[in-house]
């Protein structure tokens, strides 16, 4: 008879018990604990798990496996410079945004003679996946397409045609035999991933995972999932905009924090390399308007422009309303009690509606300054300057406080027509800028509003 072994593991966390419980002692939900029914001996067929002494480090030799390049800019620099062999790469993001289409894109780029790429589809049949790659225009002899969830099989295909990319779509439809949970639960999510990374590292070959998120954004199954793989890539944004962000929450082998831009067309997904004009709109634009500010934000290695719009109106509300859209609502909270404070200004009887135009979002501290002179002129019905952007940080006593790099975010702005910038009077005497743009250095919040406003 075959020995089995039951846990139970709750479906929200991953936390294991030896008996059922109602709630979940570790995160706290209820009724998410389910029993699971394990057999004894894993299948590791196509892996060799046997024990490596250790090795100095100085007698490692380095390795010399150059980065797979997609031909797509955005996306080999949200990587570190490419794909580099051998890695784990975790791609999330809400249903329709467009994670299948970029990749099955990606995997073309990369398939040659030399990187055959298989590509397996745990949710669409292959002739499904046919019809997306007749309308991507994709056609290659060296992209193969599988249909299948089963780990054991999975690993035989790869074993058969030995890729160099292997692209799995979803991880939460893969399942392992050995385990009675369903596909997507805890285990088989977790496990699957821990399997998946031996044969990565083992075979020297990229494996991409698709993950679907919940409702709350994030990937679905534990959050040790994402402590499993070498990168972590988010889509952002919702269906309603024509654009993509994909942003490097972790990575192994690059920077985080990164981000790529990518419009969706008819005929797939198309990188936008001029940031800037996609949020900032059109420069030639004459911004007279009150309650407008654009300042120079960094998101990895990159600047472009965006535009804060806020919009202050007299409340009938006890309670005002504060409406945030793109940034910390807490943060903007935080720059109407300076402005009170600071600028002797009266917001108890004032709603305030505050935007980042295009839908993205903006955390950085160096947009305070820009968030305050377009609330203050929205407040006052006065103008910021024109051809002007500002950037700086705001402190609790009004200060304006230094932000890092100065000279990449005036040469953006400068890029795109502006000639004036607003920015911290401290820690910018070895600016470096070109002769067009004239600085305009404050030191308080109160300094920045008389001479960031036209007659204020």
């Amino acid at each position: 008879m075959e020995k089995r072994k039951t846990r139970f593991v709750c479906q929200n966390c991953g936390y294991l018990s030896f008996k059922w419980l109602g709630r979940c002692p570790e995160c706290g939900e209820w009724d998410s604990i389910s029993e699971e029914k394990l057999k004894e001996g894993v299948f590791t067929r196509g892996l060799s798990l046997t024990s490596r002494k250790p090795v100095a480090i100085r007698e490692i030799e380095r390795s010399t496996l150059a980065r797979y390049l997609s031909g797509v800019d955005e996306f080999d620099r949200i990587l570190g410079g490419g794909v580099v062999p051998g890695s784990l790469i975790l791609v999330g993001g809400e249903p329709g945004i467009g994670k299948s289409t970029l990749l099955l894109e990606i995997a073309n780029r990369l398939s040659s003679p030399k990187s055959l790429v298989l590509y397996i589809s745990g949710e669409e049949s292959i002739e499904q996946n046919k019809l997306r790659a007749t309308r991507l225009g994709i056609d290659s002899a060296y992209l193969y397409v599988s249909s299948e969830t089963n780990l054991e099989e999975i690993t035989q295909q790869i074993n058969d045609l030995e890729p160099k990319i292997v692209i799995i779509d979803s991880i939460q439809t893969v399942y392992r035999e050995d385990y009675s949970s369903a596909p997507g639960s805890v285990s088989q999510v977790r496990e699957s991933t821990a399997y998946l990374m031996k044969l990565a590292k083992q075979k020297k070959i990229t494996i991409f995972l698709i993950g679907h998120v919940t409702k709350e954004g994030a990937i679905a199954g534990p959050r040790v999932l994402e402590h499993i793989v070498d990168t972590v890539l988010y889509f952002e944004s919702g269906k309603d905009y024509r654009y993509r962000i994909l942003r490097a929450v972790k990575n192994r082998f690059g920077p985080t924090s990164e981000i790529g831009i990518f419009g969706m067309e008819e005929d797939g997904i198309r990188e936008i390399l001029d940031s800037s004009k996609l949020f900032l709109g059109d420069p030639s634009l004459d911004r007279d308007g009150s309650g407008t500010a654009v300042v120079p934000t960094v998101e990895g290695s990159r600047s472009f422009l965006v535009e804060i719009q806020a919009l202050v109106t007299s409340s009938t509300l006890a309670i005002p309303r504060r409406v945030t859209q793109g940034m910390d609502y807490n943060r903007l909270c935080l720059l109407l009690a300076v402005l009170e404070k600071r600028g002797n200004m009266r917001f108890y009887n004032q709603d305030v509606y505050l935007n980042v135009a295009g839908g993205m979002r903006v955390d950085e501290p160096a947009c305070d300054l820009a968030i305050v002179l377009a609330i203050a002129s929205s407040f006052k019905d006065k103008p910021f300057l024109k051809g002007a952007v500002a950037v700086g940080e705001v402190g609790l006593a009004g200060e304006i406080r230094p932000v890092g790099f100065m000279e990449k975010r005036l040469e953006e702005a400068r890029k795109l027509g502006f000639n004036r910038c607003l920015i911290p009077y401290f820690g910018s005497k070895d600016t470096k800028i070109s002769s067009e743009m004239k600085l305009i250095k404050v030191r308080s919040v109160k300094e920045a509003l008389e001479r960031g406003t036209k007659e204020l």
